[in-house]
């Protein structure tokens, strides 16, 4: 996981607890699943629109790829 020990989370995770205290951190952590449940929404929907104006070549592109 981008090439973090356990030793570096720890310390990101108290560095965290430090910045925004132990009331804050569920609703830090509830914004960050929101904001990437939406990011992964859009890019769902993008790739749909994409695929509703010409799916011949999504899946052209597709079968290029090795």
């Amino acid at each position: 996981m981008f090439g973090l020990g356990t030793t570096e989370l720890i310390i990101i995770l108290v560095l965290v607890l430090i910045i925004f205290g132990a009331g804050k951190l569920p609703q830090v952590g509830g914004a960050m699943g929101k904001g990437l449940r939406n990011f992964k929404d859009g890019m769902k929907d993008d790739m749909k629109e994409k695929q509703d104006a010409d799916p011949d070549k999504l899946e052209n592109n597709d079968r290029e790829k090795p």
